[in-house]
């Protein structure tokens, strides 16, 4: 027992440094960018040695992506999006406009944690062109989960009549995306809760869902 223990805590301590790793490298790499900041720098601020960092993750690509993935995540755990609970439940409503509350809801978490490195991440990818080839660059993951929301929308009580999966999928993948987030919450000052209402507002003025 005493030696499961001891598995636990070394777990926690593991995974509790890998946490700190990666706050270190999002609050350094949006102060002063992907390439200005050296892996070095990340270790200082976040309290370890540098073998640390490249014992955990390798690189400094390969860092950049898992902090991604976190931020879209919100957590530590292999779950794709279309896999959480929150997802699942949006997509199980029983009419169009729970659903798209549902989804704007969960949409705003991703978005508070991913908007503010997206610039970042695409200067990043500028100017090391190997990032990009972290992720499928034949599929949008974006899409693909707005996609699938919408095809379960139109089959919905309360979609307007007339409305097509594709012409859904592209509102939300316009509507709800990084760059419009960051246009009203960051350079016009709407709160995320200003936002949320809005986003639900017009998607269910422009889709008739009620």
């Amino acid at each position: 027992m005493s030696q499961v223990k001891g598995e636990d805590k070394r777990a926690r301590k593991a995974k509790e440094t890998r946490g700190r790793m990666l706050e270190a490298a999002r609050e350094l790499f949006v102060q002063r960018g992907y390439g200005a900041t050296s892996l070095q720098e990340i270790a200082d601020r976040a309290g370890v040695a540098v073998q640390t960092i490249y014992f955990t993750f390798g690189n400094k690509r390969v860092l950049l992506k898992e902090l991604v993935d976190v931020s879209i995540a919100g957590d530590h755990e292999p779950i794709a999006t279309m896999d959480r609970p929150w997802f699942q439940e949006a997509l199980a409503a029983e009419t169009a406009d729970a659903q798209l509350r549902l989804h704007v809801h969960g949409t705003r978490g991703i978005l508070e944690r991913v908007a503010p490195i997206i610039e970042m991440l695409r200067a990043a990818t500028l100017a090391d062109p190997g990032i990009a080839e972290l992720w499928d660059q034949d599929v949008d993951p974006r899409s693909t989960v707005h996609t699938a929301v919408a095809r379960a929308l139109v089959t919905k009580p309360g979609i307007r009549d007339g409305v097509t999966a594709e012409y859904a999928a592209d509102l939300l993948f316009g509507l709800l995306s990084p760059e419009l987030y960051l246009l009203f919450v960051r350079d016009r000052g709407w709160s995320p809760d200003q936002w949320e209402h809005w986003s639900h507002e017009t998607l269910s003025w422009r889709l008739g869902a009620r």
